[in-house]
């Protein structure tokens, strides 16, 4: 699952970062969880009560949650190597 890949991600720059590099990523990644979970609440709710409510939620978790690993990994790649 996307979660997963993200986290590793996450954990792996995390360890490469003090101070307040670390604090702001932190603070980031908290702020993008908010605004991802109020994302796809939305999104779903465009079909509420309907059968596929369910699907488009979790399907926009998986893209918006692969795209913050990519995202993360762009960012910080001068950090990785």
């Amino acid at each position: 699952m996307a979660d997963s890949g993200l986290d590793a991600a996450y954990k792996e720059i995390r360890t490469r970062l003090d101070g307040e590099d670390a604090t702001r990523l932190n603070l980031a990644q908290r702020l993008w969880i908010q605004y991802r979970d109020a994302n796809c609440t939305a999104e779903r709710e465009l079909y509420a009560g309907g059968t596929a409510a369910p699907v488009v939620y979790l399907a926009c978790l998986e893209v918006m949650t692969r795209a913050r690993t990519r995202e993360l990994l762009a960012t910080y790649a001068v950090r990785l190597k």
